[in-house]
């Protein structure tokens, strides 16, 4: 005849299993954090305009974005979240965005993927200047 767990037993294994679906949870979660979004939806000042060159660009790594000036006083905004999976750039090389993880380039004043194996372009992302400040968002 099987002897059937003691109620100590049975508490236990509940409580365990809890704590696993509770840790798997969070494990997808923090997951999420590499997606195409940038960190926040809300305006974000990112510092002074004249730091981002004519003709060049400028990585902002914790706020996760590209910000590029393709002609004097026009600025445009990307995420900088590779569209393949989900690393952050890390440089910019030739007016291109670079991911580190399988080395997916984009073109910083386009968004456009110049190399893949990305498929799809960077997120763009509203910017402005204003009082010599970059808000994106």
């Amino acid at each position: 005849m099987s002897q059937s767990p003691d109620r100590r037993t049975v508490l236990r294994g509940a409580a365990l299993a809890g704590v696993a679906c509770f840790g798997a949870a969070a494990c997808a979660a923090g997951g999420q954090e590499s997606s195409d979004r940038p960190a926040s939806d809300a305006p974000v000042e990112l510092g002074p305009a004249s730091e981002v060159p004519v003709g060049g660009a400028k990585l902002y790594g914790k706020q996760r974005m590209l910000v590029s000036q393709p002609v004097k006083g026009e600025f445009k905004c990307f995420s900088a979240v590779c569209t393949h999976m989900g690393a952050v750039l890390n440089q910019i090389e030739r007016g291109q965005g670079v991911c580190p993880l399988h080395g997916s380039r984009f073109m910083a004043a386009t968004g456009e993927v110049a190399q893949g194996p990305a498929g799809r372009p960077l997120e763009e992302i509203p910017v402005r200047a204003e009082n010599g400040k970059l808000i994106a968002g």
